[in-house]
């Protein structure tokens, strides 16, 4: 487990990168056998992008909800991530394969993705008290100090919101 870094941190990157969440959701908890190769399938991916991160896979993080498991990824464009999924010699095209002919349209488990392209300064994050994770973790982490304490200064919004008093 990677320790924790007490205080406030945020995260920095000056080129543009994409927000890539892809996950499966099971519908129907008795086609385990279905929904296990869906959740296997992630495994040689995930292997072949932290072990080759020329292919424009910056880090990631895993996370489970109610009904499946998602995972949340930082690429240095679309079309490196593009590439990686649609290359016939990258695991994602055969795991793609597989789904469809094992599953199809079945209706037993459900797939999703979002594909977010970030722009420099278009985003803001925060971590207090939190091992170095997200977003820091696959570009900079860096300690929030006086120009970044809020997140309006962390999206470089240095005007002030004025609010009616009510």
């Amino acid at each position: 487990m990677s320790s924790v870094m007490h205080g406030r941190y945020t995260a920095t990157h000056t080129e543009p990168f994409v927000v890539f969440l892809i996950g499966m959701r099971i519908n129907r908890w008795r086609a385990l056998r279905k929904w296990l190769l869906t959740a296997r399938a992630m495994m040689p991916m995930l292997q072949t992008l932290q072990q080759n991160p020329e292919k424009g896979f910056l880090g990631g993080e895993t996370f489970l909800y109610w009904r499946g498991i998602g995972l949340f990824q930082y690429w240095q464009s679309c079309e490196d991530l593009e590439r990686f999924a649609r290359s016939p010699s990258e695991p994602h095209i055969q795991a793609w394969h597989a789904f469809n002919r094992n599953i199809g349209t079945d209706g037993s488990v459900g797939i999703w993705h979002e594909t977010y392209m970030i722009e420099p300064e278009q985003y803001e994050v925060v971590y207090d008290n939190m091992p170095v994770f997200g977003l820091a973790a696959a570009t900079t982490h860096v300690a929030v100090n006086n120009q970044r304490e809020t997140a309006r200064k962390r999206l470089r919004k240095e005007q002030q919101l004025t609010y009616p008093h009510e």
